[in-house]
């Protein structure tokens, strides 16, 4: 989970629906990038930053999703 996300979002005095909206995303992906389920794109990242007015950066500061920690890299950079 997300707790800067979700504190950063709190403070805002924001739901995850308004947050979505204004990102314009959907509300569940929103609500599995603040449980860290999904990592967001650059540009949702963005988004989601200006809403809540925070560096975007943070979202890659953190570990990547459950999904992403379990595909494999071969030497050559392919996905197996």
């Amino acid at each position: 989970m997300r707790l800067w996300l979700k504190e950063f979002r709190e403070t805002a005095n924001k739901t995850q629906v308004v947050v979505a909206d204004e990102a314009e995303i959907s509300r569940s992906y929103y609500t599995n990038i603040e449980n860290g389920t999904k990592t967001p794109s650059v540009n949702t990242a963005k988004s989601i930053a200006r809403v809540l007015c925070f560096q975007w950066e943070l979202f890659f500061d953190d570990k990547c999703s459950f999904k992403e920690q379990n595909v494999e890299v071969n030497t050559d950079k392919e996905v197996v």
